[in-house]
């Protein structure tokens, strides 16, 4: 997302920050009606090209989203997205996307007040790796030929009961709409979401042998200070890399294991 979106999504973001500062805003209620009106715009074609239309007058645009929305859904999610529509989008996906962030935003904003967005960042890590070591889970959850309805009810059996609320509305909501995205890719994005909530960014740590908790206080502390933001570890624990550890952030890796340093001396060797 770049030039006109960029901004009108950041414009957004505050907007709703205003919004959800405000503690008698049900967060869970908003999350649930973005979420409907991300369906609305990803199943109308012609509406959402009409709505991001730059030929059209911003305020027209509103007025239309207005009558579509008021009645079908609180006062507070037609304002977000009449607001959103008076903005210029560079292409009509990316206000559907943006609209959908938000509803992730508002459902985050939700565990964060009952003290559980560190729960719910675990468990969407966790779930994580979950599918991408069960490739039988995998298929079936990204199986186009199975119907929404089917998804909802195996996740129900995985997740009902084992995980937050929040988080199992949000891997539904991904897994019965993935908008043309891997599952791996949308997780990621709710991950770096959660993070944000907090203005952390997400330190994947893999070691031989689990870290000890002054371990993970010094490893947070010392990413913190070079990185410049507050810290969220996901931890993993591989043999595999025979002893010290590799971090990744984003694109950027880390390897300080054992393993990495035995294959660079194989290749200096080979070389």
């Amino acid at each position: 997302m770049n030039g006109a979106s960029r901004i009108a999504l950041a414009e957004a973001r505050e907007r709703m920050d205003a919004l959800t500062d405000n503690t008698s805003v049900d967060a869970a209620k908003l999350a649930e009606e973005l979420a409907a009106v991300t369906a609305l715009l990803q199943r109308e074609v012609s509406l959402r090209r009409v709505l991001t239309d730059p030929a059209q007058e911003g305020s027209g645009k509103a007025e239309l989203a207005g009558r579509l929305l008021n009645g079908q859904v609180g006062g507070s999610t037609v304002d977000l997205v009449t607001g959103m529509v008076r903005s210029r989008w560079s292409q009509p996906r990316d206000l559907v996307d943006s609209v959908e962030e938000l509803s992730a935003t508002a459902d985050l904003t939700a565990a964060e007040r009952a003290g559980a967005l560190d729960d719910v960042e675990d468990e969407l890590f966790r779930f994580g790796r979950i599918v991408e070591s069960d490739v039988a889970l995998r298929a079936a959850l990204t199986d186009r030929s199975a119907t929404a309805t089917a998804k909802g009810a195996l996740l129900a059996r995985l997740l009902g009961g084992r995980a937050n609320p929040v988080t199992e509305r949000l891997v539904v909501r991904l897994v019965t709409q993935p908008r043309g995205r891997s599952l791996e890719a949308g997780l990621d994005t709710l991950s770096r979401l959660a993070a944000a909530r907090r203005d952390r960014v997400v330190a994947t740590v893999t070691s031989a042998v689990p870290l000890t908790d002054v371990q993970k206080q010094r490893l947070g502390a010392a990413l913190a200070r070079l990185y410049g933001h507050t810290m969220h570890l996901n931890l993993e624990v591989d043999p595999e890399v025979l002893g010290g550890i590799s971090v990744r952030i984003g694109e950027e890796v880390i390897d300080g294991t054992i393993a990495d340093r035995l294959e660079e001396a194989a290749r200096r060797l080979a070389g």
